[in-house]
């Protein structure tokens, strides 16, 4: 018995449908990963929604196509016969027309009654005033500057709870970077010369871990970020430590320096890799001279340097003199 057509159609949809299915499966790939701050939410929103149409979309216009191709079908009509013509329905040739336009105004009002929750900065209140950091890419280093003159490197600590205003940028002489920090909000770029502004509030504490997503150079992929959301007074008590260690000249800075901007090419341990090998070198026992080629660059390398404070080249050449200096 020849099968019917609507059951060809249900198995072909049935197996279109399996890849689908896995791909939902634990998140594999098909759906943002699930928001922790407000503008996030909306962004998976946002995207859900859309999905809902062309999802429902795919399946009429795949199903349609596998079920005119079995009914309308040759048969025993001869190789050279032409098919039955069918013409003349308006009512469908307007539906067409029609519901691509209503669908589209639906998907374009519920995304910009959405984009101001997502872009827009929250107003600070008298009991929750927002948190402004700075945030620079470079290659290949994300650097962050708190209120209070702290700075860490490649990764964001921020309080629980409360808004955490990002200016991001990059340095007239740098490439174009992209912040993004998929469960915190959407990506931001990084131009040189240019500021532009995102947030987020952490709904819990945590490591959310994101990287740069712009294309800017042959060690791309090791521009990682990652943003730690601690409880309110657990962060301001690690602020207060942080910038009281800057002061004292104890502080990890160097060592985050070291590896945010310069291991990444010379090694982990000075060892070399794609910039020469540092470790044991004259050079890095001289500390005017490390500060030197950090500030005007080299033949291949670029000036990472070039606009950090007196602070921060002490303790990158502090760091490098006393740990890669001294080996091997």
């Amino acid at each position: 018995m020849r099968p019917k057509p609507l059951v060809i159609v249900g198995v072909l949809l049935g197996a279109l449908l399996l890849p689908a299915a896995s791909a939902f499966a634990g998140n594999g790939g098909f759906a943002p990963v699930p928001p922790e701050s407000p503008n996030a939410e909306g962004i998976h929103q946002s995207y859900l929604f859309i999905s809902i149409f062309a999802f429902a979309i795919f399946l009429l216009v795949e199903g349609l196509l596998i079920a005119f191709v079995v009914r309308y079908r040759r048969r025993t009509r001869p190789r050279n016969q032409d098919g039955a013509q069918i013409h003349g329905a308006s009512k469908l040739e307007l539906a067409w027309t029609v519901g691509p336009v209503l669908i589209l105004a639906v998907i374009a009002t519920f995304v910009f009654v959405k984009l101001p929750t997502i872009q827009d900065v929250p107003a600070a209140s008298a009991g929750n005033r927002n948190m402004v950091v700075d945030v620079t890419g470079t290659q290949f280093t994300w650097e962050f500057r708190y209120p209070n003159g702290a700075i860490s490197i490649d990764r964001l600590r921020a309080p629980l709870g409360r808004t955490v205003e990002l200016h991001v940028t990059a340095p007239d002489w740098d490439v174009i970077h992209s912040w993004w920090i998929p469960s915190l909000g959407g990506k931001i770029d990084a131009i040189p010369g240019k500021l532009n502004k995102t947030w987020f509030s952490a709904k819990r504490t945590g490591v959310f871990q994101g990287q740069c997503a712009e294309l800017c150079g042959l060690y791309h992929a090791k521009m990682l970020a990652d943003v730690e959301v601690m409880p309110a007074a657990e962060f301001d008590a690690w602020l207060e430590e942080r910038r009281s260690q800057q002061e004292a000249g104890t502080s990890p800075l160097g060592q985050e320096l070291w590896e945010g901007s310069c291991a990444k090419c010379h090694g982990a341990e000075g060892e070399g890799g794609y910039g020469p090998r540092l470790t044991g070198s004259a050079l890095v026992q001289n500390a005017d001279a490390v500060a030197t080629l950090l500030h005007n660059g080299g033949i291949l390398m670029p000036s990472v340097g070039r606009d950090w404070t007196d602070e921060e080249i002490a303790a990158v050449t502090s760091y490098v003199k006393e740990k890669i200096g001294n080996q091997g």
